[in-house]
């Protein structure tokens, strides 16, 4: 496995997922099921399913020309930049109900809960893209979801044990501020090594 492909994943879905809305939602789960660690469970078997579906469409599209799949992965990190940028740009507090916290669930109903609801907030979100276009450019799959899932698990963990905390103190819109820069140091880098390829063929 390539570290420096995993840590490259983690570095760029790291700062992309601390202002996502499933870190919200994490927290409003922790709440609603009082069992943290069954929570973050949940959660990590949905992101592992993300991960797994954006690591193969990285891949197919890694069978493009290199020049295609450079072209393709800029314009996603772009787009991504743009994302996170306008998020920043309007970003309002989010609310946590206290007083939506129920009875104290069972385990099994927690990590179902969790799962289905982070599966399916997840979807197509710009983590998951970002990982597409890391397996797409690197060409190490393995390395990419390994460094990817453990950037999504440890927001998960962060949101399930602080996340109140966090958000009240840290304002969501500098991480996106942070999440755009790296996404955008990425369309950079992609976008040179497209300018390399068609001036070396």
């Amino acid at each position: 496995m390539s570290m420096s492909d995993a840590a490259r994943a983690f570095v760029t879905v790291f700062p992309a997922e601390l202002p996502d809305k499933t870190m919200v939602a994490t927290i409003v789960l922790v709440a609603r099921y009082h069992r943290p660690v069954w929570v973050w469970v949940g959660a990590a078997g949905a992101f592992a399913v993300h991960v797994v579906v954006a690591v193969a469409a990285g891949s197919a599209i890694g069978l493009l020309p290199d020049a295609v799949v450079g072209a393709v992965v800029t314009v996603m990190f772009a787009v991504g930049a743009a994302v996170l940028l306008r998020a920043a740009r309007s970003a309002e507090p989010d609310v946590i109900d206290d007083d939506a916290a129920g009875a104290v669930a069972s385990i099994g109903a927690t990590v179902a809960g969790s799962f289905g609801l982070v599966v399916v907030a997840e979807w197509g979100d710009l983590t998951q893209l970002a990982t597409a276009s890391l397996a797409a450019e690197s060409g190490a799959p393995f390395a990419t979801a390994v460094g990817a899932w453990l950037a999504l698990i440890s927001v998960a963990a962060i949101a399930a044990v602080f996340g109140r905390q966090l958000v009240a103190r840290v304002p969501i819109h500098r991480v996106n501020y942070i999440g755009a820069a790296v996404f955008a140091a990425l369309a950079v880098w992609a976008a040179v090594d497209v300018v390399r390829e068609l001036t070396a063929a």
